[in-house]
């Protein structure tokens, strides 16, 4: 249930408040807006008597049950759009970020040439995977601790936070000291246990769907990140498996909008692996920015036909860049500026 307590109520109100949440062996989760506040009550069975208990208390307006069964992450919780702040950059505001780079980092020349060229080009994150779950044992699992160190040059070098995906649990310490978001791939979505490892941290989560998962279990997943502390949380659409063959995956872009109805998280889309073809992905990237996604997540490569993995869809620069005029297009259109990167001219050292 949450606990509903108006402008006027007192600091002092809202401690009690969840105070005495807490004294019942319950948990309290704080969403401070405008012209309320919220408190988010997490645990078991709530009796009619506890609620109206609470709605007795002084400054509390009204007290509801929660009718969706994720709880933290639906708009009954927060009204208000949750932005996400990834050093400078904020995902889910008033702009449209831009996050790019290689599918793998590979070595070190190749990833600083890419990340000056996306910055350049008006990315405002960089994006890398230092761990590379694959499908096959046999093909390139990434650099490890290596690729984070490369990474944390990259940032170095030229001033953009950085993505990269942890794997497990134990990981989970390590990567954070390097990235500036822990991504969540599609492949562990449903990792409760790697959830509630990245709940514990404060650093910003990109949390993919699913290949075969529904949009509320998506958002189940994102309430074990939230319920662990962490409200950083980004939900990334990448495609969903179904009976089509022609495309790597099938692009829901109808679960931006459904999303951003239920959710007050931010929405990125991943309109490379979405598809797994190079020539499509800037139809969708566009698509996804009018059908209001808050960011994208784009591959690229200084020589896709080279790359250790997924260079059928990754972008070469020119491309890119080409994609990045059409992308301020339309975000214009739909009032979502591109928010822009590090100045491009922050020297890129060796």
């Amino acid at each position: 249930m949450i606990i509903v307590l108006g402008q006027e109520a007192t600091q002092e109100q809202i401690d009690e408040v969840v105070a005495i949440v807490e004294r019942r062996g319950l948990r309290a989760h704080l969403s401070i807006g405008e012209d309320r506040t919220v408190i988010g009550v997490i645990g078991h069975e709530i009796s009619d008597d506890v609620r109206v208990g609470f709605l007795n208390l002084p400054g509390v307006e009204d007290v509801v049950r929660i009718s969706r069964p994720f709880k933290l992450s639906g708009r009954q919780f927060r009204h208000q759009d949750t932005e996400v702040r990834i050093g400078n950059v904020a995902v889910g505001g008033p702009g449209l970020v831009v996050m790019a780079g290689p599918c793998a980092v590979e070595n070190q020349a190749m990833l600083l040439e890419t990340a000056k060229a996306v910055r350049d080009a008006g990315a405002s994150v960089l994006r890398g995977g230092a761990f590379k779950p694959r499908t096959s044992p046999y093909t390139f699992q990434g650099l490890g601790t290596e690729g984070l160190r490369l990474l944390a040059q990259a940032r170095a070098a030229t001033g953009l936070p950085v993505i990269t995906e942890v794997m497990a649990p134990g990981d989970v310490e390590e990567v954070a000291a390097t990235a500036d978001v822990l991504q969540i791939g599609t492949r562990n979505m449903q990792n409760f246990n790697l959830l509630a490892a990245v709940g514990e941290t404060r650093t910003p989560v990109l949390l993919k769907r699913g290949i075969s998962s529904t949009v509320e279990e998506w958002l189940l997943s994102a309430e074990y990140i939230l319920s662990r502390g962490n409200y950083d949380v980004m939900l990334c659409e990448r495609g969903i498996r179904t009976f089509e063959t022609a495309t790597r995956n099938t692009l829901d872009l109808s679960a931006v909008p459904l999303v951003k109805e239920w959710s007050h998280l931010p929405v990125v889309v991943d309109p490379s692996h979405g598809t797994g073809r190079a020539s499509l992905v800037g139809p969708m990237a566009l698509a996804a920015v009018a059908a209001g996604a808050d960011a994208l997540l784009i591959e690229v490569h200084p020589h896709p036909a080279e790359a250790w993995s997924d260079g059928p869809q990754s972008l070469s620069f020119d491309v890119f860049r080409a994609l990045m005029t059409a992308v301020r297009a339309v975000a214009g259109t739909v009032g979502r500026p591109l928010v822009s990167p590090v100045a491009a001219d922050a020297p890129v050292v060796p």
